[in-house]
């Protein structure tokens, strides 16, 4: 239940602005408690689907730009995401004025989370996903889970809901919280199950070496109660360390070592899954790339934990669609198809690409990368980079959008990419911006080829521009 005591503070309705609305899980939480009756509104900076599009249908305000005024009449409470910093017109404003604030992560702990059991989904790559199928085959099972997911699953109404069951699935985010608190986001999410996928280097701007990042993740550990679970995948040695560090029992998976508790076999398009008490599973799927393996065994395990009989488990996984923006196929036209992909790691590209690869084995695959977040824009992946490409029969890059938030020195070298993965033999090429991507690219297009998308933004549109380009609707 949301804590009412803020929510309807005078038996009135709260005024509740969001900062940094359009962020996945933000807007999640504030259509959530719009729908609940809160008087909800929201700013951000720019606004691209499917999260624009999604506040729009649920009735929610959302201003564009930050400014001061925003902020009138005062609202009750703040939600104050962690894109936005000192400097921000609205974050000086309310600080001025000594508003109630706090951020997403607390308001999740102290509003919705009393009285659940968590399931935090913790790791560098596959949260979304295994996320958004605990959440599936939980309500497939009929335990009505809340949950928060930080992308839109395609089977779930939105990425965020209050059920009346008692298990609450998380996204576990290790990015850090706001402006104010700069812990992972996790450790708010009181963890009584905790998957934990797998550990590589990321958020080059938060965390300064591998140390510190796996230092947030013993905290995320020394927090799971004595009664609760860790779920383990024993093929990534980070997670074989940090588990064996586990305050309570640990129930492993693993795609390589039968002797894990629950053990997969994949073959395309199936994962064949035994269990620690002799069960046996038949996963068929629709998700792209081997990867995805480890994704369905901590899945599996999890709604294991909490009671899903194998044969629901099998039904759910079967049925389950993907997450929006996870190899999500935008359009087709001229018999070309266009995906949109979030990956923004030398491995995530790497696997996604790959996935394709299996998928279209006898078709032409071009790769158009936008290195956006924070950690993609810097030198830190300069050359783990240039091998993630492999599958790919060419890449065309976007050169560093806003390139004066990284000093040149620390900024990725894109031209030098580009130059290091054709000697490699895959071709590839630097373009200003998506525009000139478009001009150069869609003529060399033909009938089965697949053009693989890969930005954790909204690319300009480019997914609907090659789409038109081509000759078809968007």
């Amino acid at each position: 239940m949301v804590n009412r005591e803020w929510l309807m503070p005078g038996g009135g309705p709260a005024r509740v602005h969001f900062l940094g609305i359009c962020g996945t899980a933000m807007a999640g939480v504030a259509a959530e408690l719009h729908a609940r009756g809160g008087l909800v509104t929201g700013s951000d900076q720019a606004a691209y689907p499917p999260m624009s599009t999604f506040l729009e249908s649920r009735g929610v305000r959302v201003f564009s730009g930050y400014r001061a005024e925003n902020l009138e009449p005062a609202p009750d409470l703040v939600v104050v995401g962690n894109a936005v910093s000192r400097g921000n017109p609205e974050v000086e404003a309310l600080l001025d004025r000594g508003l109630r604030c706090c951020s997403l992560p607390e308001l999740l702990r102290w509003a919705f989370l009393p009285g659940k059991k968590s399931l935090v989904v913790a790791g560098t790559h596959g949260k979304t996903t295994t996320s958004a199928l605990c959440a599936w085959g939980l309500r497939c099972a009929g335990l009505d889970p809340s949950w928060l997911v930080g992308g839109v699953p395609v089977d779930l109404e939105q990425g965020f809901r209050v059920g009346g069951g008692e298990a609450f699935v998380l996204e576990g985010d290790e990015y850090d919280t706001a402006f104010f608190d700069k812990r992972a986001k996790f450790l708010q999410y009181q963890p009584r199950v905790l998957i934990l996928n797998n550990l590589e280097y990321d958020h080059a701007d938060i965390y300064e070496d591998m140390g510190a990042l796996r230092r947030s993740f013993r905290q995320l550990l020394r927090i799971v109660p004595r009664t609760g679970a860790v779920i383990a995948n024993l093929d990534d040695d980070e997670v074989r360390s940090l588990a064996a560090e586990a305050p309570c029992p640990v129930v492993s998976y693993s795609a390589r070592d039968p002797e894990s508790d629950w053990y997969g076999e994949a073959a395309p398009g199936r994962v064949r899954v035994r269990g620690p008490r002799g069960q046996r599973l038949e996963l068929g799927h629709g998700l792209v790339g081997a990867h995805q393996t480890w994704n369905l065994l901590a899945a599996v395990a999890a709604l294991d934990v909490f009671g899903v009989a194998p044969e629901q488990v099998e039904q759910a996984v079967s049925s389950f669609r993907g997450v929006k923006r996870r190899a999500e196929l935008r359009g087709e036209a001229g018999g070309v198809r266009v995906y949109d992909d979030f990956a923004h790691h030398p491995t995530a590209i790497r696997g996604t690409l790959e996935g394709f690869r299996d998928r279209y084995p006898d078709r032409r695959i071009w790769a158009v990368v936008e290195p956006r977040s924070n950690t993609m824009r810097r030198r830190v992946f300069q050359d783990a980079l240039v091998s993630s490409f492999d599958a790919a029969d060419g890449v065309w890059f976007r050169e560093v959008p806003n390139p004066e938030k990284v000093p040149e020195a620390e900024r990725l070298d894109v031209e030098r990419l580009a130059l290091q993965i054709s000697e490699r033999g895959v071709p590839a090429r630097a373009f200003p911006d998506a525009a000139a991507i478009v001009e150069d690219l869609a003529p060399r297009l033909a009938e089965g080829d697949v053009v693989a998308v890969l930005s954790n933004g909204g690319f300009e549109g480019i997914h609907d521009r090659i789409l038109g380009a081509l000759g078809g609707a968007p």
